[in-house]
């Protein structure tokens, strides 16, 4: 059992959180901007809930965060009663935010500075994943720390990979959201097309999921889509964020993301029909309005 502390409750860490103390077995403390929401999962959980990020941090052999973007993040680890104030030498903070490289790497160096470690470690598989402790985590850091933190990130995860050092993780992660930007505006338009076409969607797409169309989008997402409805995980605010990490880390290293890029603007398109917290799937709403 080790002593950790868990940094931001939103809808992925409060869950991640919990299955820490319970699959885990640790002794948490927790810490979110909300104080109630901290309070309610030291009562569901059986743990603890500290009033600062330092506060949190204080004795703890691992150091969680899960927070909105890279200046929230920043915040509640280098920021004033930020995690790195209460840290102890030879902890380690593992970030499992979706932000940028470049925060990640920036983080990683203050961290040394203390006698921290540092592991960026974003995750994949939503909210659902979160709940069911089946979340895909994608690590940048030192090899050492990512042997010692693993057995504790398993808790929450059902596959746990080292990327390479600092910022790798993130910039994995960049890596999937540009294949699911592509995969979901392709299921879109070929569920848009085949309702177009007077098809039955259902049979359609019971034939091609088990050839080379197949995917998870189309395997969890085409009956909802079918039905208009878009309350299934991932909110548009959040991948348009993602997305824009995506595009700026582009810009940077040269990449050529066209497909990327216009998916971002349909988004954006969503956004404006009021669609800022259906889940990724809403592209077809865009086409079919």
């Amino acid at each position: 059992m080790a002593k950790v502390a868990f940094i931001g409750l939103g809808v992925m860490g409060f869950p991640m959180a919990g299955h820490l103390k319970t699959k885990g077995g640790h002794d948490v403390t927790v810490y979110n901007r909300t104080a109630e929401k901290a309070a309610a999962w030291a009562e569901k959980f059986s743990g603890h809930a500290a009033p600062t990020p330092a506060e949190a941090a204080t004795g703890a052999d691992f150091v969680f965060v899960c927070v909105g973007n890279d200046e929230d993040l920043r915040s509640v680890t280098s920021g004033e009663n930020g995690a790195l104030h209460g840290m102890k030498p030879g902890s380690v903070l593992i970030d499992n935010t979706t932000a940028s490289a470049e925060v990640a790497r920036e983080l990683y160096a203050a961290a040394k500075e203390k006698g921290v470690d540092f592991i960026d470690a974003p995750v994949s598989g939503g909210q659902a994943g979160a709940e069911n402790g089946a979340l895909t985590v994608m690590c940048g850091g030192d090899e050492a720390v990512f042997e010692r933190a693993r057995p504790v990130i398993d808790a929450y995860a059902r596959m746990v990979g080292l990327m390479g050092p600092a910022g790798s993780g993130q910039l994995t992660k960049m890596v999937n959201q540009i294949c699911i930007a592509g995969l979901v505006q392709g299921l879109a338009e070929a569920l848009h097309f085949g309702k177009r076409a007077g098809l039955d969607i259902e049979k359609v797409v019971e034939v091609i999921s088990k050839g080379a169309a197949g995917s998870w989008q189309m395997e969890n997402r085409h009956k909802t889509m079918n039905a208009g409805k878009y309350d299934f995980g991932f909110a548009v605010d959040w991948m348009r964020k993602d997305l824009g990490i995506v595009l700026t880390e582009a810009r940077r290293n040269g990449a050529k993301l066209p497909v990327t890029a216009v998916v971002d603007q349909f988004y954006g398109d969503v956004q404006a029909m009021g669609g800022n917290r259906w889940d990724t799937s809403s592209l077809l709403a865009r086409l079919e309005k």
